[in-house]
């Protein structure tokens, strides 16, 4: 004889709140994101609509939040405002939520370009091509043009600097 099944009943609001509690405990979500994950586990419609409004009115769920938390780790990882920007509407964040997180960052998007370039190549750039091959790697790292442009010229005026 089988044991009976520990899943919590599907159409309980209860059962949805604490779901969404647990996967919040681990990390910061997004609404939508958090709302996919409460369907993979099957509370969907006006259950999971419900669980997520309790969440946030009482502060587990938070927009705010885990945009800072996200924009924080991905510039720490090297990205730039135009991968950042991407990943946050990715997470179906617009407007003055990204706005705010990208501004508490208080980044220097060139330095950050910078150091992102000296990691990734051993020396600056002398030739045309080489100059294209790090414009390339800021761009795929999500550097605006014009931010990459700026990098490359403060690595180039060091060098002089230094020699």
């Amino acid at each position: 004889m089988r044991a009976k099944s520990r899943k919590a009943p599907r159409d309980d609001p209860d059962a949805a709140y604490a779901a969404g509690l647990r996967l919040l405990a681990r990390r910061e979500h997004s609404g939508t994101e958090l709302r996919r994950k409460l369907a993979q586990r099957g509370f969907t419609g006006p259950l999971a609509v419900s669980a997520l409004e309790r969440l946030q009115a009482d502060g587990y769920l938070s927009e705010e939040r885990f945009a800072r938390s996200l924009a924080r780790h991905r510039a720490d990882q090297g990205y730039g405002e135009l991968r950042i920007r991407a990943e946050l509407a990715h997470h179906a964040l617009q407007g003055p939520v990204v706005e705010e997180a990208l501004l508490e960052l208080d980044a220097d998007w060139v330095d950050r370009a910078l150091h992102q370039a000296r990691r990734h190549f051993t020396s600056p750039p002398d030739r045309g091509h080489e100059a294209a091959r790090v414009l390339r790697h800021l761009a795929q790292r999500g550097f605006p043009a014009s931010v990459a442009h700026s990098a490359l010229e403060r690595w180039a005026e060091s060098v002089q600097e230094q020699g």
